[in-house]
Formats: C-alpha cells, sequence, structure tokens
C-alpha cells in the first residue's frame, strides 16, 4: 500500500465514524504544484484516542499534541486532531493545546499559507482559509497570520521559509521576509539535530545555491553557519579562481551540485574551503600571490568542529573531514608513484565523492578537468585487484619466519604492500624474499 493509499484508506475510515478528515500540508502543495508528494499528512476532528481505536496499528508519536502515527507495512501517515496551539516556552513545542472541530482553527496555526489548504479526498474539493492557492500561483512564501509569532513558535520555519522559496524558485513576502531578517539571531534556539537536518535539504534539494543566497539575505547564515559568511570578499588568485571570491566560488559549486547527492559530499562542497579565510594572504605578504597556505589541513579540522556542532555522526563527520583534507591532492595525480595513486582512489565513496568534488570544484574555477579525466581513466584501465590487491604476507606469517610482535611488524607489511602496488612483489615467494633481505638483520627477531 502506498502512502497515498494509506491516507484515502484513513480518511474514508475516519468519514465513516462520522469526523472529519482532510489531507493537509505539504502533500496538498505538491498535488496542487502537480508534484508527487514525499509524506502524507491527515488532519481530523477525531480526537487521539478515538484514533488509535479506529487504527490499532497505529503508533503514539506526540498524543499530547494530537499527533498520532498510523503504520501499514512499512508505510506511515500522520494524522493529527485539529487543534490551536497555546504558548511556546522551548521556541518548536506548543506549551498545551486545544482541541477544536473546526479546520480552519487548525490551519491557522500553521507555518505558511502554501502549507495550510486542505484537500477532501472524497470530492477533491480544496479548502482554503488563508490564501494559499493564491500564494502558489504567485509564487510567494508568506507566514499564516502575524510571521514574528509563526517564528517565536518555532525558529525552524524561518529556515523552512528559505528552503521552499528557493526550492520552488519563489519570493518571500516582504513582512515574512523583514520578519526572519529581525528574528535570524534566535534560530540558533533550534536543536542542533534539526538545524543539521533542513540544512542538508537546502543542500541537496536542486537549489542550493540560491538557498544559501537567501540565507545571507536574510542574516540567517551569519547565525547559522559565521564560517561560510567569513568566505565574503576573502580574494583569491585570478590565474586559478577567475570566478571571485571564495563565497562566489562556493556558491557555483552549489549551483552545480546534483539534487539527491550525498548529505556528506553536499556538505564537503559546502566546507572544502572554509579553511581559505583564516589562511588568507596578500600578494604583499607573498611577495607573488594570494596565498592559502595549509588551508585544506586547517579547514578539515574546522570542518570536524562544524560538524560535530551539528551533531553528525563519527562516520558522517569523518568523511567529512577527508573530502576537505584531500581535495587538493588532484593536483598531485600526474606526478603521483603508482602505490600513492592506489591508495588515494581506494578511500571510501572515492568516485562517489572525493572525485565528485574534484570535479565541481574544476567547474567553479579553472575548468581544467585534466586530473580528473586522467584519474577516470586510471580507474577504468585499472583492475580492482591491482588496486586492493590481497595480501601477499600476514603478522601470522612474520611470526612464523620469528619477527616479534611490534612497530616492525606494521612497517613490514607496509613495505610488502608497498612492492605490491608498484609492481615490484608479485608473488608470496617474491614477499618472503624481500623481507629476508632487507629485514634478517633487524634486532627484533
Amino acid at each position: 500500500m502506498t502512502a497515498r493509499e494509506l491516507a484515502a484508506e484513513i480518511c474514508r475510515k475516519l468519514h465513516a465514524s462520522g469526523f472529519k478528515a482532510y489531507l493537509v500540508g505539504g502533500c496538498v502543495r505538491d498535488l496542487v504544484l502537480g508534484r508527487e508528494p514525499a509524506d502524507y499528512d491527515v488532519a481530523t476532528d477525531a480526537h487521539p484516542a478515538r484514533v488509535q481505536a479506529l487504527f490499532p496499528s497505529s503508533v503514539d508519536v506526540g498524543a499530547r499534541f494530537g499527533v498520532i502515527l498510523v503504520v501499514s507495512n512499512s508505510t506511515q501517515v500522520e494524522v493529527a486532531t485539529f487543534r490551536s496551539d497555546v504558548g511556546y516556552s522551548d521556541g518548536r513545542h506548543p506549551d498545551h493545546v486545544e482541541y477544536s472541530n473546526l479546520p480552519e482553527e487548525d490551519v491557522r496555526r500553521r507555518d505558511f499559507t502554501i502549507n495550510g489548504l486542505m484537500l477532501d479526498m472524497e470530492t477533491q474539493q480544496i479548502l482554503d482559509f488563508v490564501g494559499g492557492r493564491e500564494d502558489l500561483r504567485q509564487g510567494i512564501v508568506r507566514a499564516i497570520g502575524t510571521p514574528e509569532l509563526r517564528f517565536c513558535e518555532d525558529r525552524l520555519r524561518m529556515v523552512r521559509a528559505v528552503r521552499f522559496a528557493a526550492r520552488f524558485g519563489y519570493v518571500i513576502e516582504p513582512a515574512t521576509f523583514q520578519a526572519i531578517f529581525a528574528t535570524a539571531p534566535h534560530v540558533t534556539a533550534v536543536s542542533a539535530e534539526r538545524l543539521r537536518d533542513e540544512i542538508t535539504k537546502l543542500l541537496t534539494e536542486g537549489a542550493a545555491r540560491r538557498a544559501f543566497e537567501l540565507l545571507d539575505e536574510s542574516s540567517l547564515l551569519k547565525a547559522c553557519l559565521p564560517e561560510i559568511a567569513a568566505m565574503k570578499g576573502v580574494a583569491q588568485p585570478p590565474e586559478f579562481h577567475p570566478e571571485g571570491d571564495v563565497w562566489i566560488h562556493t556558491l557555483m559549486m552549489l549551483e552545480n551540485l546534483a539534487p539527491g547527492s550525498p548529505a556528506t559530499l553536499a556538505w564537503a562542497v559546502l566546507l572544502h574551503d572554509v579553511g581559505k579565510p583564516p589562511t588568507f594572504m596578500s600578494a604583499e605578504e607573498t611577495g607573488d600571490r594570494i596565498r592559502f597556505d595549509g588551508h585544506a589541513e586547517i579547514g578539515a579540522r574546522m570542518a570536524g568542529v562544524i560538524c560535530r556542532r551539528f551533531r553528525f555522526s563519527v562516520h558522517d563527520i569523518e568523511q567529512v573531514e577527508a573530502l576537505v583534507a584531500n581535495h587538493l591532492r588532484f593536483k598531485d595525480v600526474f606526478q603521483m608513484r603508482p602505490a600513492t595513486l592506489k591508495r588515494f582512489v581506494r578511500m571510501p565513496r572515492f568516485e562517489e565523492e572525493h572525485l565528485a568534488l574534484h570535479r565541481l570544484d574544476c567547474l567553479a574555477s579553472h575548468r581544467n578537468l585534466d586530473a580528473y579525466e586522467f584519474v577516470r581513466r586510471f580507474l577504468r584501465q585499472t583492475p580492482p585487484e591491482e588496486v586492493r590487491p590481497a595480501r601477499l604476507l600476514t603478522g601470522e606469517d612474520l611470526k612464523a619466519m620469528g619477527f616479534r610482535p611490534g612497530p616492525l611488524f606494521r612497517e613490514i607489511l607496509q613495505a610488502v604492500e608497498e612492492g605490491q602496488l608498484e609492481g615490484r612483489l608479485k608473488r608470496r615467494e617474491d614477499a618472503l624474499d624481500f623481507v629476508r633481505r632487507e629485514y634478517q638483520d633487524s634486532g627484533e627477531r
């Protein structure tokens, strides 16, 4: 059963039990726009306990706020009781809710007019109490009611306004935009996880450049990511970066970032040059040209700090750090020894992320893709078993040869692998002879 079929079944069952039930929110917006919704939400005058009684497979995910999740196999639909919210002390959840029988009361507590539409699935009638259809027609993101109040209820709505405007190519209504600008410093009250997820959507929905331009114009960028705001006005050597400063370069990369890109790649695009502002040295200081000595290494450390601030998983932090730390190494691929190049391309998600990041970096600057094409040819022409050869020797082999476990173990195994990758050692016997010849007189036997 699809989410749409489950939502229709929920509405039918609620109607049959004497309740009102409508699709509501983003799914109605997307249907009006001719888009397939990612998920479906239902609003009803049935109280949570009644919804749970009608749908035994449902899960209480927020009954105190009137929200029940109806589950069918792997499909789920959120069902919320009509309500008005009273007080938002924590800037996210209402202090308490008052249930209502009127759909218009429920709509007026929602975020934006384009998300305030309801749809009766039986009659296909759209209920519009806030002018959402006209704002969709004109391409406007407008807060419902008083913008300041909507943003005080949930500070994340400011970032969501930017996301909707960028994603759909809309403008933010002036009073709504002014409220965002005035309230932007308070966005840090949002939990790191929620802010991370919303920024990830900004990066991966296909309108990342416009989204970050709007973040900047609304003052949200400085509040959320001051390290990115610091890129503005940081000049680059024109012979390598004819496009302009670090901020413009980053925006151009974001513009070329494909929708649905991996989150770690998207964040690495955003952060790959985060080390440039603190390492900037003018041509007058260096005596030749603008330089950013050590910016990849410093940027990787800064990226790690930023990712930890946004509560990324350890695995994702390591990947973003690796992408930032290694993004300059492509300029050296022509001179790399075979073993070094093979180890380089063995990094996790190399083609999907490291190589993709390099391509975006080139396209947003000098547009020279020679290193990119060189690595692609190498990957096509080099059998995987040569890039990741099976070990010729193990630690047990070294023990059998009389070596004691210790630092020398790793040195020997690395030397053997180096010989493999360089093509000098191809058989186990070659490796054994190499170890006997090079290490037989060591003091750790």
